[in-house]
């Protein structure tokens, strides 16, 4: 049996201190820190999805830069509103401002230069922009918040789209995300529990003030049985082109 070689990953975790030193030695000097969640995504999709889908595109977005590294995926996150659901796990937003702190601090520490916020959890899209200027003030790193909510559902819809699947107004365990783990885990979504959640547009501040279980019984907006494999792979796709371009950009500003 074959296997492939560690330092090939992108992985921070999956590298020896020697082998980041080395790495950072030749070039490497960014660093994407994924920011999900640990919450329901309905019957059908694991706890882990928000986190499952930011390591992915910062895995993809590692590899067309070519000269960075993924640090582990924090979680939880903010995840407060989804807390009538078990399973659910949550922390505040000073609490994961804090660890964003730490976890710079220490990539600044060893050498990196840039550093990624990718948060792939809306409840954790606030914290992150509250948090980026401060850390790039406190640490001299370069920092690129990709923390754009609008945007980034935008282009998730822009695969289902590609994919010729019905975008969803507000992205939450229905076909959008069922597509994304189809594409990176598909052992972990249980087709037999797909359920219709709620349809159609959703009052976001009701949604954050009241908790999700106030406009959802099981936790699902949208269907699941609108996915694909390939509409995963399309929106992931999607993701990590512009998400790239956006580092790129935002590295040559620092320049």
């Amino acid at each position: 049996m074959s296997h492939s070689n560690p330092t090939d990953s992108v992985l921070l975790e999956d590298r020896t201190w020697t082998e980041v030193e080395t790495a950072l030695e030749s070039g490497t000097d960014t660093a994407i820190v994924p920011v999900g969640s640990l919450e329901q995504h309905g019957p059908h999709l694991p706890l882990a999805t928000d986190s499952l889908i930011g390591e992915e595109l910062a895995t993809r977005i590692a590899r067309r830069l070519g000269d960075a590294l993924v640090a582990p995926v924090i979680r939880p996150g903010c995840s407060g509103h989804h807390m009538a659901f078990p399973g659910t796990i949550t922390v505040s937003a000073s609490t994961l401002i804090e660890v964003l702190r730490s976890y710079c601090e220490s990539l600044a520490e060893h050498g990196f230069e840039t550093v990624v916020l990718l948060p792939s959890h809306g409840g954790n899209f606030a914290p992150v922009n509250t948090a980026a200027p401060e850390i790039a003030d406190e640490t001299g790193l370069g920092v690129v918040a990709l923390a754009d909510m609008e945007r980034y559902m935008d282009l998730m819809n822009d695969g289902m789209e590609h994919a010729e699947l019905t975008p969803e107004p507000v992205v939450h365990a229905g076909g959008t995300e069922t597509s994304a783990i189809l594409a990176i885990r598909p052992e972990l979504v249980r087709n037999s529990a797909f359920e219709p959640g709620r349809d159609g547009p959703v009052d976001t501040s009701l949604l954050l003030s009241r908790g999700f279980k106030s406009i959802t019984d099981n936790g699902v907006l949208g269907d699941p049985s609108r996915s694909s494999e390939a509409a995963g792979e399309a929106i992931l796709e999607t993701i990590a082109d512009t998400y790239a371009a956006d580092v790129r950009t935002g590295r040559d500003a620092f320049e």
